[in-house]
């Protein structure tokens, strides 16, 4: 069995905090740049099931979140990959990403202090005393309440893995890849509290089988921009699209 997690590709959230703001997290798109890495992505799963031989080969199942940057990624990972080798694409919105309430369009603390003074104290002092794992952001989720759904969507997975040969694309978020990982190899919370998210199309491989067990690598870590590169792919991916001018606070 193996079960390749790749994150969303940079989207325009990414490089600019206000895209949060025009077009809600739910809604907010690839870069250009971030639909290439998703392109690259597909097209090291391609190269890798090519190395595997054909009789433990079986098709690939496609899950995604909802979100418009996961459902753009999917989109660019299967371009890469050659139709015989993709099964059934599904979407799933257990796989969203973690909601930040409140919080969900300010990225910077001292912000989020600024326009939500009592709001902020009470998750410091949560985070303070129970751990990041377990906080919650105003009227939003902890990493806890994310692990926890993802843990119902593997119910899922796993009911329909019949046998060891199964493969499954997971095109997700950072926290909610780094998640499914940890319910799928049994990672302790300390585990989720010292690891960080993967990178824009970065692919964690997990791979075994029931009997023998499993483990996980990073199969594949997308290209970075290089210096000179800052401005280049910067434009929404797939519509005309800008940033709107920053608003009055």
């Amino acid at each position: 069995m193996r079960l390749f997690l790749v994150r969303h590709g940079e989207s325009l959230g990414n490089i600019d905090e206000r895209a949060y703001r025009q077009f809600g997290d739910h809604n907010v798109p690839l870069t250009q740049w971030g639909y290439r890495q998703a392109l690259e992505a597909g097209g090291m799963i391609a190269a890798y099931l090519q190395a595997v031989p054909s009789s433990g080969l079986g098709k690939l199942h496609i899950w995604y979140s909802p979100f418009l940057r996961t459902r753009q990624s999917k989109d660019a990972v299967l371009e890469a990959l050659p139709a015989s080798v993709v099964g059934d694409i599904r979407e799933d919105y257990l796989l969203r990403e973690q909601d930040f309430g409140l919080f969900t369009e300010i990225y910077d603390h001292a912000e989020r202090k600024q326009k939500f003074p009592e709001e902020f104290e009470k998750w410091a002092r949560l985070r303070s005393n129970s751990g990041k794992f377990y906080a919650r952001p105003p009227d939003g989720e902890s990493r806890a309440d994310v692990a926890q759904r993802v843990r119902l969507f593997l119910q899922t997975v796993m009911r329909d893995a019949e046998n060891d040969d199964y493969n499954v694309v997971i095109v997700g978020h950072g926290v909610t890849n780094r998640a499914v990982e940890m319910n799928f190899l049994q990672h302790p919370v300390e585990w989720f509290e010292r690891s960080d998210n993967p990178g824009n199309a970065d692919i964690t491989l997990i791979e075994g089988t029931r009997s023998q067990g499993y483990a996980s690598i990073l199969l594949h870590r997308a290209a970075d921009r290089l210096p000179g590169q800052e401005g280049e792919l910067r434009d929404v991916h797939g519509a005309d699209v800008t940033l709107a001018p920053r608003l009055g606070r």
